[in-house]
């Protein structure tokens, strides 16, 4: 599993103009399944990046976490994490979990970020569709 975590003010994700989900300030997550991945892999990436300490408090750098802050959670699959680059000019996405196991795993990613989290904090794209996230 590999994810990407990027502090936002804001962020909304679309497909095909229609916005699918939106969230204030906090985190934007593309997240990643490759083969082999479990259950376990999810859980202990959910206490990662639920405890990140990514904000300042009391002028103390990085030093809060989205879930000490209350901040939102914007997930996306992005199977794009697992490609690789050794060969040509093509990724390569043989790393990737194939879509029918990896939408599976996914669903289950974001349900545990929303059970162990917060159901209103957290969102999510659209499985398997071109996401444009802003």
């Amino acid at each position: 599993m590999r994810v990407v975590v990027q502090r936002v003010a804001r962020a909304s994700l679309t497909v095909d103009g229609e916005l699918i989900s939106k969230i204030g300030r906090g985190i934007v997550v593309l997240t990643g399944l490759q083969h082999g991945d479990t259950e376990a892999d999810l859980k202990w990436m959910c206490n990662k990046i639920l405890n990140l300490r990514l904000w300042e408090n009391d002028g103390k750098t990085w030093n809060r976490s989205v879930k000490a802050k209350e901040y939102d959670i914007l997930l996306v699959s992005q199977f794009t994490l697992y490609a690789t680059l050794q060969r040509g000019n093509k990724p390569d996405f043989h790393k990737a979990m194939p879509p029918d196991k990896a939408r599976s795993l996914y669903s289950k990613w974001v349900e545990l970020v929303k059970k162990e989290y917060s159901e209103a904090k957290v969102r999510d794209g659209k499985f398997g569709a071109m996401m444009q996230v802003e």
